[in-house]
């Protein structure tokens, strides 16, 4: 409910709030730190603890291969590959 209020807030509130200058080129920034802390959280941490070796191995190689713009497919599959296959080999 909190979520669809706080949308809902934007849109109706979008004439009467002005953001300035500075705020608003910063909002773009602040968003992809969020989601840069996100993905490295995801990769990094299972509950609460360390997720292990096998996991950010493959986020490491899918980010390789994406910033050599390898096709979507290839990177996430060897990102599973990787991961897989450190598991298989024992390496958690």
């Amino acid at each position: 409910m909190g979520t669809y209020t706080m949308r809902l807030a934007g849109v109706l509130l979008r004439d009467r709030l002005e953001l300035s200058d500075q705020l608003q080129r910063l909002l773009p920034m602040a968003a992809s730190a969020l989601l840069a802390a996100l993905a490295t959280t995801a990769a990094l941490m299972e509950g609460t603890g360390f997720a292990g070796i096998a996991r950010p191995a493959g986020v490491l190689v899918g980010a390789l291969l994406a910033w050599r713009r390898a096709p979507f497919v290839v990177v996430v599959l060897a990102a599973a590959a990787t991961a897989a296959l450190l598991r298989l080999a024992g390496i958690e």
